[in-house]
């Protein structure tokens, strides 16, 4: 038999039946749109929609100087926010990009070892609670996650098709290049992939075509990557705040990747455990192990030692490396139920298995899809706003970025003047725009006549701290404040405060 038959009648034997690949991505599909909108964003997703939609060059011209590493993803949300701009369409792309992962996931797992072990690979991640969380949530996350899921399903395809050469292999490894690079940027951490992919190649000891087809493809992601390297750089203040991980850290990402209910971590564990002693063997190029588990392990520890220096290492930039985990523990259930003679009773039993750990878990995916679940809720201060205040009040943000109430949910401040806002976000390039001076604020609130209402909607979780203090701008416009107003009443919802003031 030739070498082309014999690749030919492979990849016939592993041929993936539609419904390993299609229940998953329903499962993922159902929980996904469950509770989808929730009935308010919070800071990062408002971000994502009010940014997205502004005019295409008004994107453009912040992304110079903050948020670069997002642009792609308010460029995509762009045309989808125009149609319509509400909540369930800021969620709607991640839910379907959870989903596609599912669906990869299975296919992957099926072609690395059988159907029933994608099967069950693809269903555990749709029902890990971590993924249901950035499937519901206005960010690049889940979408990051689909790309680098598509780059491992089609590395396979590649390396098996370098063994023959033509202009085949030269379409495959572009295809996997351009993935690669759309991914990473989409987020640039995401470029980490190659890096598990390069160990995945050396296990396998692939012959050198295959290094030489994946080496191009590598080097063109990278320089497609490198110009939003250098100005996320540049940017980066923006994660300043995060602090050098810690055996915290690292134990809170193994529960996000593998429960995060004790009992199903503990028994996730022990089948990766299983697979890793016990290893399934290999039907094509690559091994289930030799993908998987560079897949799960090489980017958080690099992510995690880089973060020693420079700190860089948060749970959400790692979602596309949990896919190496529920294709670990598929494998392992596959060493444990491979033995069963019944194959359909076997396959069930894994089934039933992740609906258990479903069921168990049931509190946590309740709770995400509750608008407490996330880390402040914009909504019901802005409620608050458009409940008590009238046309023509006046309305002072504390701190600046607490302008984001007001641009994700603008009707609640319909005809409110801002006391503050010398340039808007979309003008000045900026997230939440351009303030005035001091002095600029004495006069506005100096020339508002006596018993003139003034809103003051706070962030009470930084004012009154020592960094709020710290910003000279932020405690001369409450020092302002207090001496050309008086204080009336002050309203507490989750979120914020909203404070009554009047002129003198």
């Amino acid at each position: 038999m030739s070498g082309t038959a014999a690749r030919e009648e492979n990849r016939a034997r592993r041929a993936v039946p539609w419904p390993v690949v299609a229940l998953p991505a329903a499962v993922m599909l159902v929980l996904g749109l469950w509770g989808l909108d929730r009935g308010t964003m919070w800071r990062d997703e408002a971000a994502t929609f009010q940014v997205a939609r502004r005019p295409v060059a008004a994107i453009w011209r912040m992304l110079g100087q903050v948020d670069a590493v997002h642009g792609l993803y308010y460029l995509l949300m762009h045309p989808l926010l125009a149609v319509r701009a509400d909540e369930t369409v800021l969620r709607l792309p991640s839910v379907l990009a959870a989903a596609a992962t599912a669906a990869l996931v299975a296919s992957l797992g099926a072609r690395l070892v059988r159907p029933r072990v994608g099967l069950w690979a693809g269903l555990l991640y749709a029902v890990t609670p971590f993924v249901g969380h950035y499937a519901q949530e206005g960010r690049s996350y889940a979408l990051v996650a689909a790309g680098a899921a598509l780059a491992t399903w089609l590395l396979p395809g590649a390396v098996e098709q370098s063994g023959g050469g033509g202009p085949g292999v030269r379409r495959r490894w572009a295809a996997y290049g351009a993935v690669v690079a759309v991914t990473a940027l989409l987020h640039e951490f995401a470029v980490l992939v190659l890096v598990a992919h390069a160990v995945t190649l050396a296990v396998s000891r692939v012959p050198w075509r295959a290094w030489r087809g994946w080496g191009c493809a590598a080097l063109a992601a990278c320089a497609v990557l490198a110009p939003l390297a250098v100005v996320s750089r540049r940017q980066g203040r923006q994660v300043a705040w995060l602090r050098p991980p810690g055996p915290e850290q690292a134990r809170a990402l193994l529960y996000a990747f593998a429960g995060p209910r004790e009992l199903v971590v503990a028994a996730t564990v022990l089948l990766v455990a299983v697979a890793l002693l016990a290893p399934l063997p290999r039907t094509g190029p690559l091994g289930l192990n030799a993908v998987a588990l560079p897949l799960a392990l090489v980017s958080p520890v690099l992510l995690y030692g880089v973060s020693r220096w420079q700190p860089l290492f948060l749970d959400r930039y790692l979602l596309f490396c949990l896919p190496g985990v529920v294709l670990l523990a598929a494998a392992g259930a596959e060493r444990l139920l491979g033995p069963v003679p019944w194959r359909r009773a076997a396959t069930a039993a894994g089934v039933l298995a992740v609906a258990g750990a479903f069921l168990w878990q049931l509190p946590v995916h309740e709770h995400d899809r509750l608008p407490v679940s996330r880390g402040d809720e914009l909504a019901p201060v802005a409620a608050q706003v458009g409940r008590a205040a009238r046309p023509g009040d006046a309305v002072l943000f504390l701190p600046l970025h607490e302008r984001r109430i007001g641009l994700a949910y603008p009707r609640a401040f319909a005809g409110l003047r801002d006391l503050t806002l010398r340039r808007s976000p979309a003008a000045s390039g900026t997230l939440y725009g351009q303030e005035t001076g001091t002095g600029r604020l004495r006069a506005r609130l100096a020339a508002l006549p006596p018993g003139r209402r003034v809103w003051v909607v706070a962030d009470t979780t930084t004012v009154g701290t020592r960094w709020f203090r710290a910003q000279p701008a932020e405690a001369a416009k409450v020092r302002v404040l207090e001496e050309l107003c008086r204080e009336r009443s002050t309203v507490f919802v989750r979120g914020g405060a909203v404070t009554l003031y009047e002129r003198r």
